[in-house]
C-alpha cells in the first residue's frame, strides 16, 4: 500500500473483528490479509509471514506483559523477542514479565495467536518496537488467527496509543 493512499477495506456489518471495526471507525487506512491458518504451526507470527509472503521483520506480534503497574502491551517483529527490561523501561515500571495466556485472552477479548493491539476490550499502556518505523507498512493480527491487517506504522501507533521504543532483541 503506497504511502498517502487512502485505502480502507470496509467489512460487511457483523463480519468484522473489534480490530477492523475500530480501524474503520477511526478512518485508518488498512488492508485485510486473510490466510489459511494451520493449527499445528509452531509460531503463529512466522506462519503469517510465510503464508502472506512477507518478510518476518514486517509482521508484528502482540504480547501482553504483567508489570508492577498492571498489564501492558508490547508489539515486536515476529522474528524477534520482547526484551522485558526494555519494555519495563519504556513503560517506566520496575519490572515486566510475560502475562499468562489466559490473562491475556481475558483482558483483550482475543485468543492467543489472534491478539490484536487494536480494539482490545480495554486500552492498556502499549509500546511499539521502534523498528516498525523502518517500514512503509507493517502487519499485525486483525483479531483472529488467519487474519492480518496491513497499515502504516504511524497509524498503528495512533490506533493503539502506542509509544515507540526499541523493545525487541534477536532470538
Amino acid at each position: 500500500m503506497p504511502r498517502g493512499t487512502a485505502y480502507c477495506v470496509l467489512v460487511a456489518k457483523g463480519s468484522g473483528t473489534p480490530a477492523t471495526t475500530a480501524l474503520t471507525r477511526a478512518g485508518v487506512a488498512f488492508t485485510l490479509h486473510p490466510y489459511a491458518h494451520d493449527q499445528a504451526a509452531p509460531s503463529y507470527g512466522l506462519e503469517a509471514a510465510a503464508a502472506l509472503g512477507v518478510a518476518p521483520e514486517r509482521v508484528f506480534k502482540t504480547l501482553l506483559v504483567d508489570t508492577d503497574a498492571g498489564l501492558a502491551v508490547g508489539i515486536v517483529p515476529v522474528d524477534r523477542q520482547l526484551d522485558l527490561k526494555a519494555v519495563a523501561s519504556a513503560l517506566r515500571v520496575k519490572r515486566a514479565v510475560m502475562a499468562e495466556p489466559a490473562v491475556a485472552e481475558r483482558s483483550t477479548g482475543y485468543v492467543v495467536g489472534g491478539i490484536s493491539p487494536i480494539g482490545q476490550k480495554r486500552r492498556l499502556p502499549t509500546v511499539l518496537d521502534a523498528s516498525a518505523n523502518t517500514h512503509a507498512t507493517v502487519f499485525v493480527s486483525g483479531g483472529r488467527r488467519g487474519l492480518d491487517v496491513e497499515l502504516a506504522p504511524e497509524d498503528l501507533a495512533r490506533a493503539c496509543a502506542a509509544a515507540l521504543a526499541p523493545i525487541s532483541r534477536t532470538r
